[in-house]
């Protein structure tokens, strides 16, 4: 299980970059990621985009469940056997901090990206699938 924010401001969406290392990097993704042992989701988010991004968030409120299964057999990954991602999204405004890209993470880069430049970054899924829940893009038909 992990946690994602959708965290957008006049200037753009927040995102992080998956690090090379990562086998599906450098693609862009939600800042946000794993849950750990006994964390409550909300907490883990807030903690998750302090370590890739440099900010503080509040949580808005839940978006969404995300479900995908990833399957090395399929499509390159770095999970070494067929794995079901459960991930929670969650819409955050920024409290404090100040934008500064991940060190030793599974993220290399942090920045603002205008809405209008989403769709031509090179992405993974759930930033398309975040931007549906917090209703910046229509579902498809």
């Amino acid at each position: 299980m992990s946690a994602y924010a959708v965290v957008v401001e006049p200037r753009g969406m927040l995102l992080s970059r998956l690090a090379p290392m990562v086998g599906v990097g450098p693609k862009w993704t939600m800042p946000g990621g794993g849950i750990d042992p006994y964390e409550d989701p909300a907490d883990a988010v807030v903690r998750e985009v302090r370590e890739e991004t440099g900010y503080d968030v509040a949580v808005d409120e839940l978006l969404g469940l995300s479900s995908l299964v990833v399957d090395p057999a399929v499509a390159p990954t770095n999970l070494p056997e067929k794995t079901h991602l459960l991930r929670v999204v969650y819409r955050a405004h920024v409290v404090g901090g100040d934008l500064r890209h991940e060190s030793d993470g599974s993220t290399d880069l942090a920045a603002w990206v205008p809405l209008a430049d989403l769709d031509d970054l090179y992405r993974v899924e759930l930033v398309d699938r975040a931007r549906r829940m917090a209703g910046l893009l229509p579902d498809p038909a």
